[in-house]
């Protein structure tokens, strides 16, 4: 027994004094810890993705920029908001008669009711037009009767227009920030009465809305404020109307000078022609007919008088 013992005991020294053994246990170990780690680890981030509990995911994608955008509040398109002046209202059928009237743009003896604000500085210096809200510049417009014009886009239909501006830093395609300062105030001559400003609209779905109504407040305050197109639409069929009725008036009173001026013209024109009847006229004048006088001749008086004599004797 003790035999057989010894002869394992240095059969099994043998083996491990041969070189390649070690390091193929050290190879073998090597992958058996190497594969149980790739298990563990892949196994583990399945599991956590089914549960949805992935530390740091979701994150870093758009949908939750989206959310953070809903969230910003729309601020006026400058920096220094404390030393500016609304110098025009937004239109709104709402409003009493003297408040819509200073809300019309008179443009090419026509008025046009006022789509948005006009926003300058207290001293009528220039400033540095920014975004009110983040988005994607989708317009950059050359417009010499607005002044250029600038729309960015914003969730669910929501875009926001700059006018009356220049020096613009922005093209199409661009992201903004709010409050990056993308141009400089300028004029237009749409609205010179207005001088150096920015027009500033909000529109949802196209539809223009008061600025003044959701400055301060957030963007999804608008997403769920439900515009009826009626009630804004009336903005362009009260301005037509004004207009038409401003032609109309016009029209009519052009009408009424032209018949006063017309009735005038044919009274003058008559007392005219009756002043100028007697001297335009030439007088008739009828030629005397000269009766030639019949000369009786000394011979018949003679006879006449003997004709007298013979009877008188008889």
């Amino acid at each position: 027994m003790r035999e057989e013992k010894s002869s394992q005991d240095k059969s099994f020294k043998r083996f491990f004094k041969k070189r390649w053994v070690y390091p193929a246990v050290y190879l073998s170990s090597a992958a058996l810890i190497l594969t149980g780690v790739l298990w563990y680890s892949n196994g583990g981030e399945e599991k956590i993705d089914q549960a949805g509990e992935v530390p740091g995911r979701g994150f870093q994608e758009q949908p939750a920029v989206e959310v953070n955008r809903s969230l910003e509040n729309f601020v006026m398109p400058l920096s220094d908001a404390e030393n500016s002046v609304i110098k025009m209202q937004f239109y709104d059928n709402d409003s009493d008669k003297a408040e819509q009237e200073a809300s019309l743009v008179v443009y090419n003896n026509q008025y046009h009711p006022n789509t948005g604000i006009d926003i300058a500085a207290k001293d009528g210096k220039e400033f540095d037009v920014i975004a009110s809200l983040s988005g994607e510049v989708v317009t950059v417009k050359e417009d010499t009767l607005l002044g250029n014009v600038v729309e960015i886009e914003h969730d669910n239909g929501i875009v926001t227009q700059y006018q009356s501006i220049k020096n613009i830093k922005v093209k199409a395609g661009d992201m903004v920030e709010q409050g990056d300062k993308f141009a400089t105030a300028g004029t237009s001559v749409f609205n010179e009465k207005a001088g150096v400003h920015v027009h500033f609209e909000i529109r949802k779905d196209g539809i223009p809305v008061n600025p003044l109504d959701y400055f301060d407040k957030p963007l999804s305050s608008l997403e769920e404020a439900e515009i009826a197109p009626e009630s804004n639409s009336g903005k362009d069929e009260a301005g037509s109307q004004l207009e038409e009725g401003t032609e109309t008036g016009e029209d009519a009173s052009m009408e009424e000078d032209t018949e006063t001026s017309t009735e005038e013209g044919t009274e003058t024109g008559e007392q005219t022609s009756t002043d100028e009847e007697p001297t335009t006229e030439e007088p008739t004048t009828e030629e005397p007919t000269t009766e030639e006088p019949t000369e009786e001749t000394p011979a018949e008086d003679d006879k006449d008088s003997a004709e007298d004599t013979d009877s008188s004797n008889s």
